[in-house]
């Protein structure tokens, strides 16, 4: 299956190694082609040359003789050979043995204009109904006397079978010829494209944080690409490292006043229940995070530490089990024990989190965590057995702020921090229906 889907990736109808390949191969194709035809042209006017210089010297040497028969050589002594002489002038006419005293039929080479000097080519048939090639030479009676016809003639096997053998051979030999040259087609578009597979390697590495940007050292065909992906790499670094910036400095911002609400909270009265203290120490420790995260990732780049991922989500299990140990909440966890994900562990904390403490609010009792790699991402679900939702409010809910029910405890932040955090590491966050029958979160990171 993997192998099969590497080849629908690689010849697939948008692939620059297929149309490379495509055209080589086409190329060749046709250049093999228009080698074998004309060879072929080349063999059948060689091979016909000589059957043509053959029957000439025949038909020379019985016109020196004045019509008089010469010894029946081979192949002129065989039967039905298709290798026949005839001298005929007036009503003499004079065969060779091979004729076994029938006539050969002329074309109509008397009634045109007589010719003396080189014999002239024709097409016949034999008395048996063989196809002949014929040369013809006409001579001018002495004294006005009838003219001389002087025909020899060769069976057209004798050219078509020596044709046939040579190009059954050519074929073999081109077709060996065009596997060499498409295997070399192959070699050399595997070869040329090498530099564009170690250039996504090498962009993979970048987004994996592991390199920050691309070698300048390409061929050339690729360098001007590459600068300006660099460019585009600095610029989008600088534009982070300026956001960064305006993070930190707005954590800062909120910090004195987030003091100032502590202390007036703390105030005798002010608080009878503790639930402002909690939520402004819980406000100050949210922002005091952001604020340290900014401030690294100005300096050094986003954090890219593997964070084993299974430990994460027991520990949070754990915690969150007995937290809802009044409601009888049930946490089923699955993940494999080698998964982990390329992030900042208090961002994963935070995630799982938010999600899981959604999931233990809104379920009926049973909360399931399952976690699977998918490629180059971990696919982590979060289910549970609650109500779950209905067409339309999954996009409310991930709304910032927004909660489809007001009489629960929360602000409607969860969601949408989760999804925020998931998005600027490249993975992502979707809802859905759950096995269990409530919602089904579906958290997406890199590995």
């Amino acid at each position: 299956m993997r192998l099969a889907h590497r080849l629908r990736g690689i010849l697939g109808p948008r692939s620059l190694q297929r149309r490379l390949l495509l055209a080589a191969l086409g190329l060749v194709t046709v250049a093999l082609v228009v080698a074998g035809l004309s060879i072929g042209f080349i063999l059948n006017r060689f091979v016909r040359g000589q059957i043509d210089g053959r029957l000439d010297d025949r038909v020379l040497a019985l016109a020196e003789r004045g019509g008089e028969p010469l010894p029946d050589a081979p192949p002129f002594d065989r039967p039905r050979s298709g290798w026949y002489w005839q001298v005929r002038q007036g009503d003499r006419t004079l065969r060779s043995a091979s004729l076994e005293g029938r006539d050969l039929a002329l074309p109509e080479v008397e009634a045109g204009p007589r010719r003396s000097g080189r014999p002239r080519p024709a097409e016949g048939t034999g008395p048996w109904g063989e196809a002949l090639i014929l040369r013809i030479l006409t001579q001018p009676g002495a004294r006005g006397g009838p003219a001389r016809v002087v025909a020899v003639s060769a069976p057209v096997a004798a050219l078509r079978g020596p044709v046939r053998e040579a190009l059954q051979a050519l074929a073999l030999s081109l077709g060996l010829l065009g596997l060499c040259l498409a295997a070399g087609a192959v070699a050399q578009v595997r070869l040329g494209l090498r530099p564009l597979k170690r250039l996504r390697q090498e962009l993979a590495a970048v987004r994996e944080g592991r390199q920050t940007r691309l070698p300048a050292e390409q061929p050339a065909e690729v360098a001007g690409l590459v600068r300006e992906m660099n460019a585009l790499l600095d610029q989008n670094a600088a534009n982070l490292a300026h956001a960064r910036a305006h993070v930190a400095n707005l954590a800062h911002g909120l910090k004195t006043p987030l003091a100032t609400l502590g202390m007036a909270v703390a105030e005798r009265g002010a608080d009878p229940d503790g639930a402002l203290a909690r939520l402004v120490a819980d406000m100050d420790r949210r922002v005091r995070h952001h604020l340290r995260r900014a401030r690294a990732a100005a300096v050094t780049g986003p954090a890219r530490t593997r964070i084993p991922l299974g430990p994460a989500v027991a520990d949070l299990a754990a915690v969150l089990g007995r937290l809802h140990a009044d409601k009888g909440v049930v946490v089923e966890t699955a993940v494999p024990a080698d998964l982990a994900v390329a992030c900042d562990g208090q961002d994963l904390d935070e995630m799982l989190g938010n999600l899981v403490e959604n999931a233990c609010q809104w379920c009926r009792r049973t909360v399931r965590i399952t976690a699977a790699a998918e490629g180059a991402q971990v696919r982590l679900t979060i289910a549970d057995d609650g109500p779950g939702l209905g067409e339309g409010e999954a996009a409310a809910v991930l709304a910032r702020g927004r909660r489809l029910d007001e009489s629960a405890p929360g602000h409607g932040f969860g969601l949408p921090i989760a999804q925020e955090l998931a998005e600027l590491y490249g993975g992502g966050l979707a809802l859905g229906r759950a096995d269990l029958g409530g919602l089904a979160v579906r958290l997406t990171l890199p590995t």
